[in-house]
């Protein structure tokens, strides 16, 4: 399940789904204006839940678990731009699956992708091309 987060513009929101991408407002899986305390214990609830974010407090290894995945959106706010960037993520070969996401923490910038994951608290980095 993908969701963005209430910082996530409706424009942006609806340029992905015109482009094809299945997604849900987290107003749509919670109560309207969840405290950001509340969204981890939320995504707990959900099967395979990826969060999109432009919080930059998501941005750490302390919130890396099995059981979803969290992205960062790092990214300069211009018209089309953070759904681009989202697009661009979900057909990256290393995140194109439920499976290839869970378990990390991610930040999407235009340099490329840092992410961690369960098990290293190192962060990794790789570039949009690989």
């Amino acid at each position: 399940m993908l969701i963005t987060d209430e910082n996530i513009s409706e424009a942006e929101i609806w340029r992905l789904r015109e482009g094809g991408t299945r997604l849900r407002t987290i107003s749509d899986v919670a109560i309207k204006s969840i405290q950001d305390d509340n969204i981890v214990s939320l995504l707990h609830r959900l099967k395979l839940p990826t969060l999109f974010t432009k919080d930059k407090h998501y941005w750490k290894y302390s919130l890396v678990h099995s059981g979803y995945c969290l992205v960062y959106l790092d990214v300069p706010e211009h018209e089309g731009r953070i759904a681009a960037f989202i697009r661009r993520f979900l057909h990256h070969h290393h995140f194109n699956t439920h499976s290839k996401r869970m378990g990390k923490v991610v930040r999407l910038h235009v340099r490329g992708i840092e992410f961690f994951e369960k098990g290293t608290r190192k962060s990794h980095a790789i570039s949009w091309m690989t």
